[in-house]
C-alpha cells in the first residue's frame, strides 16, 4: 500500500457542495477521504483515531473552524490541519497559522491547489514524525 493510500483525510465544511468537491479532488489524487458537516462531529471522529489530516472551513455554524483547529492541536497534535477560508485577508490567514494550522487554502481555489497544499502539509507531518522518532 502506498503512503498516499494510507493517508486518511477528514474534510469538514457545512456546505455539502464544498465537501463533495474537495473529496472528489483528493480521491482522484489517491487519498482516502471522509466528510463531515460540523466541528463537533469532526472532533468526535478525530478522537476515534485513524485520521492523519483535517481540512476544515473557517466559518461554520456552531463550532467554528478556529475552535476545531485549537481543540485538535491541543488533543491530537500529530494531526495535520488545513484551514479553508473564503476570506483571503491577512488577518484570517495569520490567525489560522497562529492557532496552529499547518496550511491554509482560500476559496475559490483551483483543483491543483488543494493537492499541492495537502502534499506540503503531509511532508511537514512526515518530517515531524521522523524527527520525533530520532533518538
Amino acid at each position: 500500500m502506498s503512503e498516499l493510500a494510507s493517508t486518511k483525510i477528514l474534510v469538514v465544511d457545512d456546505e455539502k457542495i464544498m465537501r463533495d468537491l474537495v473529496q472528489r479532488i483528493l480521491n482522484k489524487a489517491g487519498y482516502e477521504v471522509e466528510t463531515l458537516e460540523d466541528g463537533e462531529a469532526a472532533l468526535q471522529r478525530v478522537a476515534e483515531g485513524n485520521v492523519d489530516m483535517v481540512i476544515s472551513d473557517v466559518n461554520m455554524p456552531g463550532m467554528s473552524g478556529f475552535d476545531l483547529l485549537k481543540q485538535i492541536k491541543q488533543d491530537h497534535p500529530q494531526t495535520a490541519v488545513i484551514m479553508m477560508t473564503g476570506y483571503a485577508d491577512t488577518f484570517t490567514i495569520k490567525d489560522a497559522l497562529m492557532f496552529g494550522a499547518d496550511e491554509y487554502i482560500t476559496k475559490p481555489f483551483k483543483h491543483y491547489e488543494v493537492t499541492v497544499v495537502v502534499e506540503r502539509a503531509l511532508w511537514r507531518l512526515q518530517s515531524a514524525r521522523q524527527q520525533s522518532q530520532t533518538p
